[in-house]
């Protein structure tokens, strides 16, 4: 606690300084409206900047659990989420079908039944949804 009085003390002091120092009459007669402005737009970003980092949530770093009353709700197979994890890495279909030890035509076929059953038309969709759902972390 004292060192944050000192060093808001010392801050302080080295404002009232450098304001002593400009000559702050003629500052603020010459350049009034200018100045006046600008330390209302400084003061109200370091405000801004202050509330944004105090009431921006902070994400709790716990396990993932995969939602499976979702899964079973759309019908997902377990080869199917392997694939809509797998879709995540940012892997291609040639790339799925060799860590999976598949052919690249199954794997077409899986990603367009996870497509149909998440209702979306697009890999990127695809990662959204599930990541919403919490099917993938």
């Amino acid at each position: 606690m004292a060192r944050t009085v000192i060093s808001y003390a010392l801050l302080l002091a080295l404002a009232a300084t450098a304001l002593q120092w400009l000559d702050y009459r003629y500052t603020v007669h010459a350049f009034s409206t200018e100045l006046y402005v600008t330390l209302l737009a400084i003061g109200f970003i370091t405000l801004g900047i202050w509330t944004g980092a105090r009431l921006t949530p902070r994400t709790i770093a716990g396990s993932f659990q995969r939602n499976d009353a979702a899964i079973r709700a759309l019908g997902l197979t377990p080869r199917e989420c392997e694939i809509l994890a797998l879709l995540a890495s940012g892997q291609s279909n040639k790339e799925l079908a060799r860590s999976l030890g598949i052919s690249p035509n199954t794997v077409k076929t899986h990603v367009a039944r996870v497509y149909e059953k998440l209702a979306v038309t697009r890999r990127i969709e695809a990662i959204e949804k599930a990541r919403t759902l919490a099917l993938i972390a």
